[in-house]
């Protein structure tokens, strides 16, 4: 594929990553938390926290740090706030955990005034009733006040990022309609958020349904910035990425050794589950001469580092093959 020289949207808007000037896609590295909420190995606190710094020092500058999730449900983060108090921080990163509900925000909240919270967090939605229930165990009304509340919560405190599950399919109700995931963005919009991730959860899209899907969504919604957060069930995860960077997308969620998913104890999309693996996110790019900002020099020490915390080999091909040697300067 020739590397994009004109990188404005359908639109006409040119969304620039503000989080860095030298590099023309942001990458969210998800490991910590969409990676690990996917497993039954606990990972101590201090392991957490030292791969947490080192993706920093990589160059990312978006990394989901931990959740304030339930401990009964999802018992992996039950020491999201120790894992904030200890981690050492990198000025210009956005550590970000995710909240369900009012009581996580302020479980956010009483972090940030002890000095160590989260400076960004997530609010998640399903774009079914069906997976709505499974998941967060309310339905799409309920979770919209509920997000409302969250929003009210915050109080400006952070970073809010919106995210839209099942945005291209759901295996329980099948085919989504493109209008309602548009009207949930205007919705997040209209609260304020204007970070917005559309979730392929279980890894239904094509390139043809991605493109399509983010054209309309920078349309229909201008003043929001458009996230990929993909799944790699069918092996489409990477071309669903060069689609969306074709459609002006320019933010991406992917983790080391493609792992995550869904949480452990919640059973749908069954086979692999895991997210984009990074590694080879990152070589693709770069090798399109797209920039990512990340020290490629150290990206496969890390991905063999988080292979090394799991204890197995994980889903990443440049970690076995190696970097594409022809990769630009």
């Amino acid at each position: 594929m020739t590397p994009r020289t004109d990188t404005s949207t359908p639109s006409g808007k040119a969304p620039a990553p503000a989080d860095h000037d030298e590099r023309d896609v942001v990458l969210c590295e998800c490991f910590a938390r969409d990676g690990l909420q996917h497993e039954t190995l606990m990972l101590p606190t201090a392991q957490k926290t030292a791969l947490i710094a080192r993706f920093a020092d990589l160059g990312f500058t978006r990394v989901e740090a931990t959740s304030y999730s339930n401990p009964k449900v999802i018992p992996q983060f039950a020491d999201a706030s120790d894992v904030l108090r200890t981690l050492p921080r990198r000025p210009g990163v956005y550590y970000k955990a995710t909240c369900a509900n009012v009581r996580a925000v302020e479980r956010a909240l009483a972090d940030a005034d002890a000095g160590f919270g989260a400076n960004e967090i997530s609010l998640l939605v399903s774009a079914t009733d069906s997976h709505s229930q499974k998941n967060l165990a309310r339905t799409r009304e309920q979770q919209w006040a509920n997000i409302a509340e969250m929003v009210a919560a915050a109080d400006g405190r952070f970073r809010l990022v919106g995210t839209i599950s099942m945005a291209f399919g759901c295996p329980f109700e099948g085919r989504v309609d493109p209008d309602t995931v548009l009207h949930d963005v205007e919705r997040f919009a209209a609260l304020g958020v204007t970070l917005v991730a559309l979730g392929d959860t279980t890894g239904v899209a094509t390139p043809l349904t991605t493109r399509a899907l983010f054209a309309r969504m920078q349309q229909a919604a201008p003043g929001v910035q458009a996230i990929a957060h993909f799944h790699d069930t069918r092996g489409t995860g990477i071309a669903n990425y060069v689609a969306a960077l074709e459609a002006g997308v320019r933010y991406f969620d992917c983790a080391f050794g493609g792992v995550g998913g869904h949480p452990v104890k919640v059973k749908y999309g069954g086979g692999h589950t895991g997210n984009v693996t990074t590694e080879d996110l990152v070589d693709l790019f770069e090798a399109m001469g797209v920039r990512t900002g990340i020290d490629r020099s150290a990206l496969l020490a890390t991905a063999e580092a988080c292979e090394a915390a799991l204890g197995r080999e994980l889903q990443g091909r440049v970690t076995r093959s190696g970097l594409n040697p022809l990769c630009p300067v």
